[in-house]
């Protein structure tokens, strides 16, 4: 089963080249039998520009889950910290195994789907 996850493009792009590997969220989805992420590179680029596998996903504190992550990350600490403000833990997915699709999709119209504000199931 595969989520369609709503990435900004700077990110989406690191994701491809090979510098960002993990992916960070306040919250995930339930259901455990998820093993492909397909990208939504959001605003401007608003198209579906590519997939990549999960290896694992780690939850835990802030402290521990920037240092698990930190060296291939993609982000700064800054923002790390910023982006889970309010919260105690967060989850980040282990990328691999990416494929930039050669034909970028509109979401609308070849995937049928709504732009998530998170992730949706496809």
């Amino acid at each position: 089963m595969k989520v369609l996850l709503s990435i900004k493009p700077e990110y989406a792009e690191k994701i491809f080249n090979g510098t960002k590997k993990f992916e960070f969220r306040r919250s995930i989805f339930k259901n455990k039998d998820i093993k492909t992420i397909v990208v939504y590179a959001s605003s401007p680029i608003q198209r579906v520009i590519g997939e990549f596998e999960i290896d694992y996903i780690v939850n835990a504190d802030l402290n521990k889950l920037w240092d698990k992550t930190k060296n291939h990350s993609g982000i700064s600490e800054k923002y790390f910290f910023d982006y889970f403000k309010n919260k105690n833990k967060g989850y980040a997915i282990k990328i691999i195994n990416t494929r930039r699709y050669k034909k970028h999709l509109l979401i609308k119209e070849d995937l049928k789907v709504s732009p998530p504000q998170s992730f949706c199931y496809l």
